[in-house]
């Protein structure tokens, strides 16, 4: 199985409701891109009109490798019309507020699922009939925990343990898939030498790794001060990255609590599973869980117990996540729905021109806010 092999097999376009005000200080253009996400495409715009990326309003970090439309704004400053090889920006209007998550109702997906065997696509299509009518698990996939170090853990676990060294380390060397050779190379040396500051400092080539040796030559307990030079919006994917991984081992939990048969689906870092059981869906169905924070509370006994247990399990506790030495970043208890059910609007499969002897299973469809295609494919096709 194969998707995003061209940016066109990955087609999301966001829907939100946008409330117009002629005059508006917040100025509203539409985004459509490949081969950039979100972040980089503002980044470019902010460094083009020297703007502070705060700026910027968008509602969801839209996928690099595919072709996306999403809505966003400009805090008093409007801009022409942009058409490059990667995005387009379209005035559309102004607003009263910024554009945020909360705005969005919807994402529309057109995928196309390649290399497939015929067996596999009938054995997608049998599945898609129960998650019609039952949906699947609406768990964060592999997209939200690109900053986790399989070697290392998660940063926002160690930043919450004050841990500030070990957070640190991952941040100077976790390798990751899309890493350069040269970076690579780089922080697999930092990570041998840690705590032989001099030695590092030698091989740091950027300005953030040249002020963070200087500044622990100087003062070997200064690792708080230098997390707190990270850029917001780096931070913020960390503390999600954590936050996405409590919430997915609570729903896991309970799912298994009341489904002794599951499927599951391995991952970049781990396995998904699936419920087949419809009490599993009439018990779960309005469940809504938040986020991990020092104000969560579950209203249920059952989901309350078990999220005490797995904190206990990674010895945490609700007040680590009220970090008062550390401003930059704030654990909100989110709500989110365990259970998402899809709107299918098409099905369809086809020979691959890609794959010889292969075949394409297309799908259209649509999902509430937050939740991940890429999770409605690995449920179609968990064994």
């Amino acid at each position: 199985m194969k998707i995003k092999v061209k940016a066109e097999d990955f087609i999301v376009n966001e829907d939100a409701k946008l409330d117009f005000k002629e005059g508006g200080r917040f100025k509203v253009y539409l985004l459509t891109k490949k081969g950039l996400n979100t972040i980089e495409v503002l980044s470019k715009l902010a460094k083009k009109f020297n703007l502070p990326f705060e700026k910027f309003g968008y509602g969801g970090k839209k996928d690099k490798h595919a072709l996306t439309t999403q809505y966003i704004t400009i805090e008093d400053f409007k801009i022409e019309n942009i058409k490059e090889k990667s995005f387009e920006i379209n005035y559309l209007g102004d607003m009263a507020r910024p554009m945020v998550g909360e705005l969005i109702l919807a994402n529309e997906f057109k995928v196309k699922i390649r290399d497939l065997k015929e067996e596999e696509v009938n054995y997608a299509l049998g599945e898609l009939d129960f998650v019609k009518n039952f949906g699947f698990p609406n768990y964060f996939d592999d997209q939200r925990f690109g900053s986790y170090s399989p070697q290392q853990g998660f940063f926002a676990e160690k930043l919450i343990k004050k841990e500030f060294s070990g957070a640190l380390k991952i941040y100077l060397t976790a390798i990751y898939p899309q890493d350069k050779k040269e970076e690579r190379l780089r922080k697999k040396f930092f990570f041998d030498n840690w705590k032989n500051w001099g030695k590092c400092l030698l091989e740091a080539k950027t300005e953030f790794e040249k002020k963070a040796f200087k500044s622990l030559l100087k003062d070997k307990k200064s690792f708080l001060k230098i997390l707190g030079m990270i850029p917001k919006e780096e931070l913020n994917i960390f503390v999600s990255s954590f936050q996405g991984y409590l919430w997915n081992n609570l729903v896991e939990r309970l799912i298994k609590l009341y489904d002794s048969q599951i499927l599951s689906y391995h991952g970049n870092y781990w396995s998904y599973f699936f419920y087949i059981s419809k009490v599993v869906f009439d018990y779960l169905k309005e469940f809504l869980l938040p986020l991990a924070s020092q104000k969560t509370k579950m209203t249920e006994e059952i989901s309350d117990k078990i999220y005490r247990e797995l904190l206990d399990e990674r010895k945490l506790k609700p007040s680590f996540f009220n970090l008062r030495k550390f401003r930059k970043v704030y654990f909100r208890p989110t709500l989110r729905k365990v259970i998402v059910i899809p709107e299918i609007k098409e099905i369809s499969f086809f020979k691959d021109e890609l794959y010889k002897n292969k075949k394409v299973l297309y799908l259209h469809f649509r999902l509430l806010r937050g939740s991940y295609a890429t999770m409605l494919i690995k449920r179609l096709f968990a064994q």
